[in-house]
Order: C-alpha cells, then structure tokens, then sequence
C-alpha cells in the first residue's frame, strides 16, 4: 500500500466518524407529511394528544403557544412549520411529544413539538444508520444527526438538542 492509499483511507476514515453523530439506540419515530423522523428516546418525557394551548404575542411563528400540563407551563413548537413544510389541519393523530431539551449552558427545558402522527420505537444497530447525506433534506442540515434504516424505510434522525435556536430559546424561556 503505497502513502496516497493510506492517506486516502485515513481521510475517508476520519471523515466517516466525522459525519456519523447518531449512535446505535432507540428512537421514538414520528411522521411529518410524507417524511419519517426519529429522535433518541431519552429524551422522550411523553406523548400526549393535543391540548388546548395560548398563543403568546411576540413569539415566533412555530411556536404554536404554551400547554399546562399538571401545573407546569410548557412551550409548543410545531414542528411543520419550523421545517417549512404546508400547514395541514390537525388530525385525532396529530400529537404532541413533551421532550427535554438541553440548552448551551446545560440547563433543562421542557419542549413540547406538535407532529402529525407518532409511528414506533425503533431500536438501531449500527448497521442500520448513516451519516447525514449532503444533499436533498427539507431540514436544515445541522439538525440531522444520521440516517437510519428499518427495511425500505428511511428515518431522519434529528438532534433533539438543536430542534430551536438559541433565539428561539431566549423566547421560550421568557415564556416558561
């Protein structure tokens, strides 16, 4: 093996564990219009059928508003409309997943994200995930973790840490 082939498979090497962030876990897989996502299920606290929610003046617009769940106000974010994606009537499927989100400065907030229908847990190996294509998402790239593969089926992995945005999380705190 000559150094350009050791470079090479260094190089290919390095940027493989460079791009695949997603660890071999369970996920909680959702669906948003015609797309699959999945994020780690650690982060789930639960899932709960729509609410009734305030909406809060000032606020972008995915955040739909702020639910009282067993006396703790938590933030709404619809996730279709943080993508980009057409808005759609709500469905008996449409639900929200309370989540905990870890923010820069390590602390813990409580999200809620509106989804149109929940599908599974699903456990991958590592054989099953992929590093973040280059191209082709209707998400922002920085928010996809991997890939992953049940069967046919493709989930896009989001990073549950990155779902809103430092601004977005200046508001949401002000809200909580």
């Amino acid at each position: 093996m000559n150094d350009e082939q050791v470079m090479t498979m260094a190089q290919d090497s390095s940027l493989q564990a460079m791009q695949l962030q997603v660890q071999p876990g369970k996920y909680l897989t959702y669906r948003l219009g015609d797309e699959q996502y999945g994020i780690e299920i650690g982060k789930v606290q639960e899932i709960i059928g729509l609410m009734p929610m305030t909406r809060v003046p000032r606020t972008p617009d995915c955040v739909r508003g702020v639910i009282n769940l067993r006396g703790k106000v938590i933030p709404v974010v619809d996730l279709r409309m943080k993508f980009g994606l057409n808005s759609v009537e709500d469905t008996r499927k449409t639900c929200i997943i309370v989540m905990h989100f870890v923010q820069a400065d390590r602390t813990l907030l409580t999200l809620g994200i509106v989804v149109d229908e929940v599908s599974e847990v699903a456990e991958f190996s590592r054989d099953q995930l992929q590093p973040q294509p280059a191209f082709g998402t209707k998400v922002m790239a920085n928010l996809i973790l991997g890939i992953g593969r049940i069967g046919e089926r493709v989930v896009i992995i989001l990073d549950a840490d990155r779902l809103v945005t430092p601004e977005e999380i200046s508001v949401i705190d002000s809200m909580a």
